[in-house]
């Protein structure tokens, strides 16, 4: 039944059941210690009045009988109700009674206790006595010692200890019920921020997720808790709000060649032409063609970096040989529009030769598209114990500082301007930081006084392949 019980549930009840079982265990406890002194307290008084018993009936100044002196032994009971006093002679003939209602039928008929004291019940009502013996003072007697039992009336400890027991007994039902409802407000008050995230979850949605919770009045156990679901809410908001700005820039980026296609196709069908023109219009559809497959294998490329399964073989990379390729490849672009590439400084690192050879050739791309003419790109290579730096620096249009953050998220340009100079899709540098990331390195981009440098930092050791 306890797994279908609330957590609430469960501490209230485990508050009650453990203070009602400390408590019961205190009133065994006290109960047993008010026993012993109730026992001492009654051994007490019957050896008090059996000290009474032997003065009286030993008093050697009284010269008087065993009758008279018994007479005056009842007198001093009177007033004594609780008390009862039973004299029999030694062969248990008994000689006088105060107050017999304290002894049994067979303690009248002259039947001794087993033991000094014993315990014994009258018309329900308990006793406790004391059977002491007593030598007569007249020598005349054949018989000289008595046999005295002293009774007491313990009702009255009785109804005390009864009358303890139970408010004992209700102390422990209300401090349990107080216990349960302690606990319980504790546990719902301690579980408020739990709630508060059930609360939270259930109102969240894609176009909802800004909400947080307040992790100051949580306990310390919940407060991490908190902070963890916030951080996610943070998480989720952000790869929310990406791939809106994702799906957004998808759609502004494929609507140019899907129009460009749907035009020229429209205006090829307009009107009979002849097989150079259709040749034409193929020509330039194909090139929109790619423009598009470029696109979305670029973008798978950067789905697999996200998702962290780029694979990629680990070689020396000699990274002087790899810009000499580069360069070579990018010379006839570059004579073109009187730009010079100069490559300076050397190292060698391990990696993926494709995948780097691929980021670099993006950064010197980059480079010739906002480079003027009649100036340089400059690819610098230096090394030390830890790292190898690898810079790609031109000459232009800065970059304005509000977009150096943001220059390698996707589809991103630097400004209006700079976007005039090509036909990219903003894709180059996002793809390049992730093969930098891939490696085990970092990539960023600087811009004042009007030069641009793309810095790479790669470790010298081979970075873990994905899975």
């Amino acid at each position: 039944m306890i797994r279908f019980m609330s957590l609430t549930a469960r501490l209230a009840t485990l508050f009650a059941a453990l203070t009602a079982c400390l408590l019961v265990l205190a009133a065994i406890m006290l109960g047993r210690m008010l026993d012993t002194h109730f026992q001492e307290l009654d051994l007490h008084e019957l050896q008090g009045k059996a000290t009474l018993i032997r003065t009286t009936m030993q008093d050697e100044t009284a010269h008087v009988g065993t009758a008279e002196r018994l007479k005056a032994l009842e007198s001093s009971f009177i007033g004594h109700e609780s008390v009862g006093v039973l004299t029999r002679t030694g062969d248990g003939r008994v000689l006088h009674v105060i107050h017999p209602e304290h002894f049994t039928p067979a303690q009248l008929a002259g039947d001794r206790l087993p033991e000094a004291t014993g315990d014994w019940t009258v018309d329900g009502r308990p006793h406790r006595g004391l059977e002491v013996r007593i030598e007569r003072p007249e020598t005349g007697s054949n018989d000289k010692a008595l046999e005295v039992l002293v009774a007491l009336d313990l009702s009255h400890h009785t109804h005390f200890l009864a009358s303890v027991r139970n408010a004992t007994w209700a102390g422990v039902a209300v401090a349990a019920l107080v216990a349960a409802l302690f606990g319980w407000f504790a546990a719902n008050q301690g579980l408020a921020p739990l709630r508060r995230v059930t609360e939270t979850a259930r109102r969240l949605s894609a176009q909802q997720l800004g909400e947080r919770l307040a992790a100051d009045d949580a306990p310390l156990e919940v407060r991490d808790h908190v902070e963890a679901f916030n951080g996610m809410l943070g998480r989720l908001e952000s790869a929310f709000r990406r791939l809106a700005d994702y799906s957004a820039d998808i759609a502004h980026e494929l609507r140019t060649p899907i129009s460009n296609l749907m035009t020229q196709t429209q205006v090829a069908l307009s009107r009979p032409r002849s097989i150079d023109e259709y040749q034409d219009i193929l020509a330039s559809n194909f090139e929109e063609y790619e423009r598009i497959a470029r696109m979305v294998s670029d973008m798978l490329f950067l789905a697999k970096a996200e998702e962290n399964t780029l694979a990629h073989v680990g070689e020396s990379i000699d990274l002087a040989f790899e810009a000499d390729v580069l360069i070579d490849f990018y010379e006839a672009l570059a004579d073109e529009r009187q730009i010079r590439i100069v490559r300076q400084g050397q190292a060698t690192i391990q990696g993926d030769r494709l995948m780097l050879r691929r980021a670099l050739s993006n950064l010197i791309s980059n480079a010739l598209r906002h480079t003027p003419a009649g100036e340089q790109i400059t690819i610098s290579i230096e090394s030390d114990t830890a790292q190898v730096h690898l810079a790609v620096r031109n000459v232009g249009e800065p970059i304005p500082a509000d977009q150096l953050e943001r220059i390698f998220d996707r589809f991103h340009r630097g400004s209006t301007q700079r976007e005039r100079h090509g036909e990219g899709a903003g894709l180059g540098l996002a793809i390049t930081r992730s093969i930098v990331r891939a490696h085990g390195g970092e990539i960023s981009a600087q811009s004042s006084e009007g030069i641009t440098s793309f810095a790479i930092n790669l470790p010298h050791h081979e970075a873990p392949s994905a899975p």
